[in-house]
């Protein structure tokens, strides 16, 4: 459960510096007014707010959250938000029932943009074409 916990906050700090230093991700959520939590069945979560172009974050769960995603328990979530392969992940999760998404799915979708801002980028050397 520990390492669903760290993982929930080290997200909304990963966030954060993403905001600061990216000015498209920064145009992405301005005007953005939107609170979802991330959580177990069994109620362990943090719940995160964007509001007037930043995000903040907080231990425990909130009343009226815009959407949520539930997971089975903390180890799935842990193993569904870190994987490499996250998208598909995902997929799976629902699949199995494993991750439940509950509430606004307009909201859910443009949040699956902005966790797009942590994905890795490829950077392309000009000179032979590979990827590193």
């Amino acid at each position: 459960m520990l390492k669903f916990k760290l993982l929930l906050w080290v997200f909304a700090q990963l966030l954060k510096k993403q905001i600061k230093k990216n000015p498209v991700c920064a145009r992405y959520i301005e005007g953005k007014d939107l609170t979802f939590q991330i959580r177990t069945n069994a109620g362990t979560g943090r719940y995160f707010v964007i509001r007037g172009g930043a995000i903040r974050s907080f231990a425990g769960l909130t009343a009226d959250p815009q959407f949520t995603l539930s997971f089975q328990d903390a180890a799935k979530g842990f193993e569904i938000l870190s994987a490499k392969d996250s998208q598909a992940a995902f997929l799976r999760g629902l699949g199995s029932k494993d991750l439940v998404i509950s509430g606004d799915f307009l909201e859910v979708m443009w949040f699956q943009g902005l966790t797009g801002f942590l994905q890795p980028s490829k950077v392309i050397c000009a000179y032979d074409r590979t990827a590193f």
